[in-house]
């Protein structure tokens, strides 16, 4: 599997040119993106590529491994920006956000020119919430409303709680994330925007018509999956 993952994010890079601004996504597979993308950067294959990171592990990775850092503020446009996904449908539609950083990769990448997603085949499936929960983004004080709200769409939600310490996840942006299993997503694009209507919603992992690209890693090689 970390092959697979390494293979995109090399594939990854032919994406990236010279003068570019690139939003850094969050986890495991883009993890090997940052390294290679800095590689190429310390070596002179590129020049004057700026990374925007969507998390802390992306801003500290990308500092580790010379990628030069700008802020979203900063920039006029965002060229392109580079992300996994935990799942994809057959028209590309996306959950994302097992790493709690869904907020500020959704404001990234809605704004980058391309948005190029790197996933292993194991993340293909039919439809949305086969595997994966939605991660929802919110407000501490109303995680529990919130929950019973879900109800409503006919989901079960779980606070997410956190590994290596004591009480929940804290996103970086100091909120919540509920975790919400979804009995069927028909239409991912309009349950994206009724959950964001939600009050004490911050933001939630469906990302519907947003991804450009898709890079597959396969035990064949990599397969490119286009809107």
């Amino acid at each position: 599997m970390e092959e697979l993952k390494r293979m995109v994010a090399k594939e990854a890079l032919k994406f990236v040119e010279d003068d570019m601004v690139v939003g850094l996504g969050t986890g495991s597979t883009t993890a090997y993106f940052i390294e290679y993308l800095g590689k190429m950067i310390m070596e002179g294959e590129l020049e004057d590529v700026y990374g925007i990171p969507t998390s802390y592990q992306s801003r500290l990775l990308a500092l580790e491994y010379g990628v030069p850092v700008v802020g979203l503020d900063e920039v006029d446009a965002i060229d392109i920006a580079v992300d996994g996904a935990d799942e994809v449908d057959p028209s590309l539609n996306l959950i994302k956000g097992r790493g709690a950083a869904l907020t500020m990769e959704k404001i990234v990448e809605y704004r980058a020119g391309t948005f190029l997603v790197l996933v292993d085949e194991s993340k293909l499936v039919e439809r949305l919430g086969q595997k994966m929960p939605v991660p929802i983004e919110v407000i501490p004080a109303a995680w529990r409303a919130i929950a019973e709200e879900l109800e409503v769409f006919n989901a079960t939600a779980e606070l997410r709680m956190g590994s290596k310490k004591d009480g929940p996840v804290v996103t970086e942006n100091g909120n919540f994330i509920l975790d919400a299993r979804f009995h069927r997503i028909d239409d991912p694009l309009d349950l994206e925007i009724e959950l964001n209507t939600i009050p004490g919603v911050v933001e939630n992992g469906i990302f519907a018509d947003i991804a450009d690209i898709v890079l597959v890693g396969t035990k064949e090689g990599v397969r490119r999956m286009e809107r």
